[in-house]
């Protein structure tokens, strides 16, 4: 452990927005069926339950439609967009689904090929959708500008810290 706290409080003062924090789990599951546009389901979902720090544990399904984000793009020059129409199997989805949800998508088409990327949405589902979420619930996440990347990033605040602001 102190080791761990050690290599924290370093990461901390090299970069201050680098927050790490602990917190206990709670867990949902939820299925999506044909024709449901995954990621707008998702957020519902979220908010529906009221969720503060809510991230992807795993996801299998399939989709027929997908519009993602490359690698290649930068906060100036977001026109790197992938549209992808046809059958694909879903080999992963991770991120977290705050307000302004983070996810990152690996699809499969028929012959195996993978690609890959940063979801913007239209991810409709075609056969399921099986998720599971799990939420930090000693946790809340948020996002903020970073100058340093030009997009919003993730901000880690524990249940105290959001008591005392409030």
């Amino acid at each position: 452990h102190t080791q761990n706290r050690t290599s924290c409080t370093i990461q901390r003062l090299l970069d201050p927005q680098n927050r790490a924090a602990g917190s206990a789990l709670r867990v949902h599951a939820v299925r999506f069926g044909p024709g449901q546009e995954l990621f707008g389901s998702l957020q519902a979902f979220v908010e529906e339950r009221r969720l503060r720090a809510p991230f992807i544990i795993t996801c299998v399904g399939s989709v027929t439609r997908a519009t993602l984000r490359l690698a290649n793009a930068t906060a100036t020059n977001t026109n790197e967009v992938l549209q992808l129409s046809g059958r694909y199997e879903i080999v992963s989805l991770v991120g977290t689904l705050n307000s302004d949800a983070h996810l990152h998508i690996s699809l499969a088409d028929a012959q195996g090929a993978t690609v890959g990327g940063h979801v913007l949405g239209d991810l409709e589902v075609f056969t399921t959708a099986e998720v599971v979420v799990g939420d930090a619930v000693d946790l809340q996440f948020s996002r903020e500008p970073d100058p340093r990347t030009g997009f919003p990033e993730l901000v880690v605040l524990t249940r105290s810290e959001v008591e005392r602001a409030a």
